[in-house]
């Protein structure tokens, strides 16, 4: 048996999960550095006239927490299988706001996991959701490619 084998890079039904937490000046400062301008991310005013009653995380923090998820998860090393990671499609659907100070719970799993012996790795077909006290807020779709790290010289 393949080290590989013994331990997959990556397989169907795997699930891995993290909790994030957004203050109002994370959610405010995010919104900044990435040139969102909404002021729904940045005036409680607007918030309220839009019918939130507070600002509201834009739905680009919470993807990129999402796929930080997957890119930490696929290039872990704790298992001692040296991986390397690349993100090759996201989508997202935003389906409830997500506001400062509440716990969210970002879930995957792998649905589905092809050979790619043209790239060297594993296509992984993963699906995930954030989600704050059981209610998805955003579900996305994914698909990475995992591959055994090259060893490096020293």
């Amino acid at each position: 048996m393949t080290p590989e084998e013994q331990t997959p890079l990556i397989r169907v039904g795997e699930t891995f999960q993290t909790q994030v937490r957004y203050t109002r000046e994370q959610i405010v400062q995010f919104a900044r550095l990435t040139g969102d301008a909404n002021p729904l991310h940045h005036d409680r005013q607007a918030a309220e006239r839009a019918s939130f009653g507070e600002i509201i995380a834009s739905g680009q923090q919470t993807a990129s927490q999402m796929m930080g998820a997957v890119a930490s998860h696929f290039s872990r090393r704790e298992d001692a299988v040296p991986r390397e990671m690349l993100c090759l499609n996201f989508n997202f659907a935003f389906r409830a706001p997500i506001f400062a100070e509440q716990d969210i719970v970002i879930a995957w799993r792998v649905s589905e996991v092809e050979r790619n012996t043209k790239r060297g790795g594993y296509i992984g077909h993963l699906d995930g959701s954030a989600s704050v006290a059981g209610r998805a807020c955003v579900v996305g779709r994914g698909t990475v490619l995992v591959s055994r790290a090259a060893a490096r010289l020293a």
